[in-house]
């Protein structure tokens, strides 16, 4: 017998293929969006080394154990599920094995790319930590990437402050409010170029899910103002104390969350949905809230949002928003809500016709706060007002629904009591103080 050999049939693989995992069923594949690590560096067991869209989400793929990074799949491709993205080879031991990639350069280039270097310090300069030469250093997230992309600024520009000195989104709004030379933006016109890229899985998943709403659904909008003198006079009296017992900010989204709530246990039809010929009314109320990320449109659902708290509201919405910002929110994390809240006055948006979310059946747009004189008692007064929208499927909730349901909505906004069940002082309550 020898004994080396049995030695040899017991010893671990060397080689490692790392599969692309499953983010949902009914996807069968996904498209490598970009590489945290470069091919033949040196891995950790759990590090994150790429970023993968679906048509659903994005997820990340973590080395199953230490090694050298051997990459299958370049950033852009589109691979099966269960195929092989890459492979880590766990014989190497220590630091990466890649071999840098240094252009020959004269002293004189040395002297000028140094004073180039220097000018950009100054203007933005980098943070007192010392990272070590890797991969992610210079790197953007992908939140930053799309930022820098939008204002047309290299990346070079813009000092990292993240792990191992990637350029973080704060990074880049810091850089932007310091301003760079005239040298450094010239504007973004001056040419004839086009720039074709490839649409990502999740957005061409969003774009035929929008056709198919506009030709599946009978949808319309209903409009209606409300006057936000009430909500903003609580947050004001409230949103320190709330801020010290709760450890969360307190925003608007809440209480339109919870007066949504109260408004859906009174018309059932708007928390429905159509499945073949039948109608689902859902006892619960499951609030997606619409987020704007980095890789386009994401909805987080509150689960029960009609049992939460206000604080409990808050709390989970920013953690949500977060998560789906950064593309680490699952997609069981955005499936099954019954009822969605979109917000366009965070970006300035006055009226707008929100499209539902399928399968549901309405969607309540929130729009930008506005001082503007109205009349209340024959007496015009400036008031902060907002104006809603709810759109609707017909073939489910009648007009006199839609139009009962938003008054309803305006109606406790103006009158947060009204959203109350009894207790003490009705405004401590529904905040939870």
């Amino acid at each position: 017998m020898n004994f080396n050999n049995n030695l040899n049939l017991k010893t671990k693989p060397m080689i490692i293929e790392m599969k692309v995992p499953s983010p949902g069923e009914s996807i069968t594949e996904v498209q490598i969006a970009n590489w945290v690590k470069a091919d033949g560096d040196f891995v950790e067991k759990d590090e994150v080394i790429c970023e993968i869209d679906s048509d659903k989400a994005t997820l990340t793929l973590n080395a199953e154990e230490s090694g050298q990074l051997k990459i299958l799949v370049a950033a852009g491709e589109t691979v099966k599920v269960g195929g092989i993205a890459c492979s880590i080879d766990t014989s190497v031991k220590g630091e990466s094995k890649a071999k840098p990639v240094v252009a020959a350069v004269s002293e004189s280039q040395k002297t000028n790319d140094k004073n180039q270097k220097s000018n950009v310090a100054a203007q933005h300069p980098a943070p007192s930590t010392q990272h070590s030469e890797s991969y992610a250093n210079g790197v953007p997230s992908v939140a930053a990437k799309k930022m820098l992309d939008e204002k047309n600024i290299p990346a070079a520009k813009v000092a990292g402050s993240g792990k191992d000195g990637r350029i973080t989104k704060q990074d880049v709004l810091n850089a932007l409010s310091v301003g760079f030379s005239s040298e450094s933006a010239k504007g973004w016109g001056g040419s004839r170029d086009i720039d074709k890229q490839k649409m990502t899985a999740l957005r061409k998943k969003l774009a035929q899910r929008l056709v198919a709403v506009k030709n599946e659904t009978a949808m319309l909008t209903t409009f209606n103002e409300v006057d936000m003198s009430a909500v903003m006079a609580v947050r004001t009296k409230y949103k320190d104390k709330f801020k010290e017992t709760h450890g969360v900010g307190l925003g608007f989204m809440s209480f339109f969350t919870k007066a949504v709530t109260e408004a859906l246990n009174l018309f059932p039809a708007v928390n429905a949905s159509i499945e073949g010929e039948e109608i689902v009314y859902h006892k619960y109320a499951d609030v997606g809230i619409a987020v704007s990320a980095p890789k386009g449109l994401m909805v987080p659902v509150l689960r029960n949002a009609e049992s939460m708290s206000i604080a409990e509201i808050e709390s989970t919405i920013a953690s949500l928003a977060k998560k789906a910002r950064e593309g680490k929110i699952t997609v069981d994390e955005m499936t099954g809500g019954t009822f969605t809240i979109t917000n366009g006055g965070v970006f300035g948006s006055l009226m707008s016709t929100p499209i539902i979310n399928p399968p549901q059946s309405a969607i309540l747009g929130m729009h930008n706060i506005v001082e503007r004189p109205i009349a209340i008692g024959g007496q015009v007064v400036v008031r902060p007002m907002m104006y809603i929208a709810l759109s609707y499927d017909h073939r489910i909730i009648d007009g006199r629904e839609s139009v009962s349901f938003l008054v309803k909505v305006k109606e406790m906004l103006e009158q947060p009591a009204k959203m109350l069940f009894g207790g003490k002082d009705p405004v401590e309550v529904v905040l939870g103080l």
